[in-house]
């Protein structure tokens, strides 16, 4: 290879390297972007996050900046000897001593006071207790008397108290825009506090490797003006509503009662459906995914999901029930009226 074939490819590697690093600063509003905070949770982590970022950006420069002088200035030359060596200088010591002590302090004064401001429990919040699963999340409103699963209602410009665990292993509640991360841990209930304000649905996620599904894990946060939220919560704690005698969807709800749906899952007004292994769907129709917000709430993904579920979401703990086609197209007549 040429000295001149060398350069080009130096040059061309240079420029991708510049090209990947310049596409990453692009100001797109992502679904899951920390850097774009929706509510005062997020805006204090962001706050915290650039002094500190440029903090590490002028280390970094400073420190690589002096590699590339001493590299440059000292290196090997014929007929030159070893550079004048400064051990036991204790003016350079001292100073390469107390700057970083400084710079460490710079940082951790703001980080300690946001790590104790985000533990605050906000005195007039919504509480909600959310539940680990592998792999969906369990969410409670104990006030309400709501039971729910993997998308999260609230109240725009009120703050929620998130008190979270885990069923079975270690996982992690993250909506970036909202809050950062919280472990859920078995045996143990950690909590954070969530805040949208405005209106939207904000996309979270476990963060925390917990099995086969792990990227499966997902979540929504759907915040609301409180009207509509209350509204939500409302139709949220009444029991279901019973299908029209003689419908498809009867003859599904038929199904659901006698087989082996009713001993994982629990419907609020059906006899026997009190299962708290899989998801209350008692109104699962108002949904808008499942299977740990995986899969949009279509009759589609449901006819597929009811086909074979470990087909589809790796390791879930809802077996191949194989059902008929005619019992699929009931039980999907049948979810399609609990909302």
């Amino acid at each position: 290879m040429t000295v001149r074939t060398k350069r080009r490819l130096e040059l061309a590697a240079g420029a991708v390297v510049l090209v990947l690093l310049l596409s990453g600063c692009a100001r797109r509003v992502l679904p899951q972007d920390t850097l774009n905070p929706a509510g005062p949770e997020g805006q204090k982590i962001n706050t915290l996050f650039w002094p500190v970022f440029w903090i590490a950006v002028g280390v970094f420069v400073l420190v690589e900046g002096l590699l590339v002088v001493a590299l440059v200035r000292f290196r090997h030359r014929p007929g030159r000897g070893i550079p004048k060596q400064v051990h036991g200088n204790r003016r350079l010591e001292v100073t390469w001593t107390i700057i970083p002590a400084v710079l460490l302090l710079g940082v951790a004064i703001p980080t300690i006071g946001t790590i104790f401001s985000l533990a605050a429990k906000p005195a007039n919040a919504l509480r909600i207790d959310v539940t680990g699963h592998q792999w969906w999340w369990e969410v409670r409103y104990p006030a309400l008397g709501v039971t729910t699963a993997n998308e999260i209602h609230i109240p725009v410009g009120r703050p929620v108290l998130v008190f979270i665990t885990s069923n079975d292993v270690i996982h992690s509640f993250w909506v970036p825009r909202l809050a950062g991360k919280q472990d859920l841990e078995p045996g143990r209930t950690n909590h954070l506090t969530i805040e949208a304000s405005q209106r939207g649905t904000y996309l979270g996620q476990c963060a925390e490797y917990c099995g086969f599904s792990h990227a499966n894990m997902r979540l929504r946060v759907m915040a609301e003006p409180m009207v509509q939220f209350m509204a939500w919560a409302a139709q949220e704690a009444k029991p279901a509503a019973a299908p029209a005698a003689g419908s498809l969807a009867a003859q599904g709800a038929q199904d659901f009662a006698t087989g082996a749906c009713v001993g994982c899952h629990t419907v609020s007004g059906v006899k026997n459906a009190g299962g708290v292994l899989g998801p209350n769907l008692t109104h699962f129709a108002s949904r808008t995914t499942f299977a740990g917000a995986t899969f949009a709430n279509t009759p589609q993904n449901l006819e597929m999901w009811l086909r074979d579920p470990p087909a589809v979401k790796p390791g879930a703990d809802m077996p191949n029930l194989h059902l008929s086609q005619d019992e699929i197209n009931a039980l999907i007549a049948y979810l399609g009226t609990l909302k």
